[in-house]
């Protein structure tokens, strides 16, 4: 029981916007990893729908023409850095002798979207469960390690908002994560992040599809429809003056539901979702994140990737 109310407590302190984004994950993943967390098998569920809600919340708080021109330019270099990690996972799986469905998840997590992009992909591959254990453990992993990072990073080659919102959502795996890094890093950046990531998220829909018909499978592949929810918010901040009030406050609840899924998540880390990822596949995967990051990193830096 006590459990049990420590958690919900720090829910509610971080939906009343009195935990912020950095303090809930950490929160979060001190419960986890003391195995405090008296809803271990709901916190996953409900991070994904809560992360879900929060970021067709924060729609209510950008411009729509900002969010089409981002959208617009951000989707080559998307396209770009997706083919380009595909590739490099793919390579280094055989290098490292990974096992070959449990090589590819980790690969697409690390391209796409992390977590999201292996639960759409894993029904069509039909992993082990030991595998899909591995792969969602290291990126679940990676993940926590990047919102304390990359901002330490960004701040210390003093990158512009800009800069570390692009480079935050072409280099971080889950979207959860790119928001909450960007958020900490700033306004700008968390608009930028934001956008740009649920940009390279709708890949997951055609590398979901090659990978059925590469495995020839009948599987529907499930259409992220709460990017199109944070469209439509947008739009509505944007050409509906009269509930602007509205629109601020949902806003501002976003950010702390943000928070909330950040404590989610976190809490779902433990010594055992470390332990799954297996030596190689998490070698693979800090490698293949590794070049991910370095790259784009270096590529922003030098303007040949710009908003």
């Amino acid at each position: 029981m006590l459990k049990k109310l420590l958690f919900v407590a720090i829910v509610v302190a971080a939906m009343a916007g009195f935990l912020p984004p950095p303090a809930a994950l950490a929160c979060g993943i001190v419960l986890g990893m003391l195995r405090m967390n008296a809803f271990e098998s709901q916190s996953a569920v409900w991070a994904k729908w809560l992360l879900q809600a929060s970021v067709v919340a924060l729609g209510f708080g950008m411009n729509f023409g900002e969010v089409a021109r981002v959208g617009r330019e951000g989707f080559l270099y998307t396209a770009i850095s997706i083919t380009f990690a595909i590739g490099a996972g793919v390579l280094l799986g055989r290098w490292l002798k990974v096992p070959a469905k449990a090589g590819f998840l980790i690969t697409a997590g690390t391209a796409i979207c992390g977590g999201s992009a292996i639960a759409a992909i894993a029904p069509i591959t039909k992993p082990s469960r030991e595998e899909l254990g591995m792969s969602l453990g290291a990126v679940f992993t990676l993940n926590s390690i990047a919102l304390f990072l990359f901002p330490a990073i960004g701040a210390w080659l003093h990158l512009t908002q800009s800069q570390f919102g692009l480079w935050a959502a072409l280099a971080i795996h889950d979207t959860s994560s790119v928001v909450g890094a960007s958020a900490k890093f700033g306004t700008e950046a968390l608009a930028i992040g934001t956008i740009v990531k649920l940009t390279r998220a709708l890949w997951i829909v055609p590398v979901a599809m090659l990978a059925a018909w590469a495995n020839g499978s009948g599987k529907r592949v499930q259409i992220p429809w709460f990017i199109m929810l944070f469209c439509l918010a947008a739009a509505a901040n944007s050409y509906f003056a009269g509930p602007a009030a509205w629109f601020s406050g949902a806003s501002k609840l976003g950010h702390h539901a943000l928070a909330a899924t950040l404590f989610l998540i976190g809490a779902g880390i433990s010594v055992e979702t470390i332990r799954k990822a297996g030596p190689r596949v998490m070698l693979q995967g800090v490698l293949l994140w590794a070049l991910v990051a370095g790259v784009s990193l270096a590529a922003i830096r030098s303007g040949w990737i710009h908003l």
